[in-house]
């Protein structure tokens, strides 16, 4: 390869970069994962004859889906292996990322978990259909099937996601105002304020991948959310400080105590949180220091 095909290899590339990365991430809910992928996408994408090519946004897309389709295969491995409750790498996003409504839902971690039950084919399809708008064509092209039999696995991962998704639609203001109140409360060890902001049905997954203290079994019911809470934190607010951030696209809190740093997201369902994600697992926290580029062009 010349040198100026490899400039204009690597301008390409560079431009895509965000677009590439937000798509292996959506696939894979891991963003060291999705760092290798986009690293074997390059690695492919310099070997490929740029002159062949007509569409190289279509073409980078389908190596990066490609490869997070490996990935996806290696991580079920690792998944099933895994210590207690797996949830998705938390980002910390630009605040443009929270504007975009539909990029926003998409990276949820309720959202997120709700792709955890599909299948790795299911998953791209629909992330590439329902996110990133790519034609059937496309998408056909990228998992190896015909565009027929993709618009039946979109269909079939479109029911399946719209069945599991939170049931109402939560302004930014009313997760801003409920995010507010669950963190007085839970600075202040209220329980009154924790029981007006957490629905009776609330679920709390905490990840701590067997390197950090965190429950096993995902604790469900308020009673019993409650109870964790307000023990669990109750031990360290003498030194518990809770931030807001944007995290995902959506209202999150970083905590911090004694050295320890943790990433709570939340699930809306009307003006409830029916779920609370913690994130404990350090593996897990090292793109929290700085906003990750995201994007779905």
């Amino acid at each position: 390869m010349s040198s100026a095909t490899t400039n204009s290899a690597t301008d390409t590339f560079v431009a895509y970069r965000n677009l590439l990365f937000t798509v292996a991430y959506e696939m894979l809910g891991s963003a060291a994962d999705a760092e290798d992928v986009l690293q074997e996408t390059w690695v492919r994408w310099a070997q490929v004859d740029m002159e062949q090519v007509q569409d190289h946004r279509a073409y980078l897309v389908r190596i990066t889906t490609r490869q997070a389709l490996n990935r996806l295969r290696t991580m079920k491995r690792r998944k099933e292996s895994y210590v207690g409750p797996w949830l998705p790498e938390p980002l910390l996003t630009a605040p443009d990322v929270a504007e975009d409504v539909e990029l926003a839902e998409s990276m949820s971690m309720a959202l997120m978990l709700v792709l955890e039950t599909l299948s790795p084919t299911e998953r791209a399809v629909f992330v590439l259909r329902e996110v990133f708008d790519v034609g059937y064509e496309e998408i056909a092209a990228a998992v190896d099937k015909t565009p027929v039999t993709v618009r039946q696995i979109a269909r079939r991962a479109r029911q399946h996601v719209e069945a599991r998704r939170p049931r109402s639609v939560v302004s930014p203001d009313q997760a801003r105002a409920a995010l507010e109140s669950f963190q007085m409360a839970l600075e202040t060890g209220d329980p009154q304020g924790l029981l007006n902001v957490l629905a009776p049905n609330v679920v709390l997954l905490t990840d701590g991948g067997g390197i950090k203290t965190a429950a096993r079994v995902p604790i469900i019911g308020i009673e019993r959310v409650l109870r964790n809470l307000l023990v669990g934190f109750g031990k360290i607010s003498a030194t518990l400080s809770t931030e807001p951030a944007v995290v995902n696209g959506n209202p999150a809190l970083v905590l911090r105590w004694d050295g320890e740093i943790g990433i709570m997201t939340f699930r809306m369902d009307d003006t409830r949180i029916t779920g609370l994600y913690f994130v404990r697992n350090p593996e897990k926290l090292t793109h929290i220091d700085s906003p990750t580029a995201l994007s779905v062009r």
